[in-house]
């Protein structure tokens, strides 16, 4: 075994996390207008609006992710996160986005999605796709799984479970922020 097994990798797509930095980007330069020139209980509903629409930009287009480390697949969805022991996995897939079946069903992973235009060139077959397009990337995360399946399967514990956990850091700010808009516009 290679020291690269041993370290974690990461799958995501590249085009929500680049759309994602410019909203939070537009976001931040609104914020910064607010506190310069806006400096009332307007402003601080508006300011809280966008820090709103910034938190479910985070939550929509970069917090999705799924990590394959030695120990097991951590899933990063929207709002959850789901630690899956490689014993536990029975299958992967890709439809519109990954699928990791579990003997009790299947998690749906959004950070590993297929691109509409490359499933209707496939589905059609017109022009051909190119080399590194939405399908073989997918793919490649697949067989990533399968190989992590392989190499640590046997070695979890019998009585291991899926864990599910809430992303309680980003609906934390959610709820500060939307109570604090709420406030500001009752006393406005």
């Amino acid at each position: 075994m290679n020291s690269k097994s041993m370290e974690n990798e990461q799958y995501l797509s590249q085009s929500n996390r680049i759309t994602a930095v410019l909203v939070l980007v537009i976001g931040v330069a609104g914020l910064v207008d607010i506190v310069v020139e806006w400096r009332t209980l307007g402003g601080l509903v508006a300011a809280c609006l966008i820090g709103l629409l910034m938190v479910a930009a985070y939550v929509g287009l970069f917090r999705p992710s799924v990590t394959l480390r030695p120990q097991n697949l951590l899933i990063r969805n929207h709002l959850r996160d789901h630690v899956v022991p490689w014993n536990l996995i029975t299958e992967t897939d890709v439809t519109d986005i990954l699928r990791v079946h579990t003997e009790t069903g299947k998690l749906r992973c959004p950070g590993v999605q297929l691109v509409m235009r490359d499933m209707r060139k496939s589905r059609v077959g017109g022009r051909k796709l190119k080399a590194e397009n939405s399908m073989s990337r997918a793919d490649f995360v697949v067989d990533r799984i399968d190989h992590h399946v392989n190499l640590y399967g046997g070695t979890g514990a019998e009585d291991a479970k899926i864990v599910t956990t809430w992303a309680r850091p980003e609906l934390a700010l959610a709820a500060v922020l939307a109570v604090t808009a709420l406030i500001a516009q009752l006393l406005r």
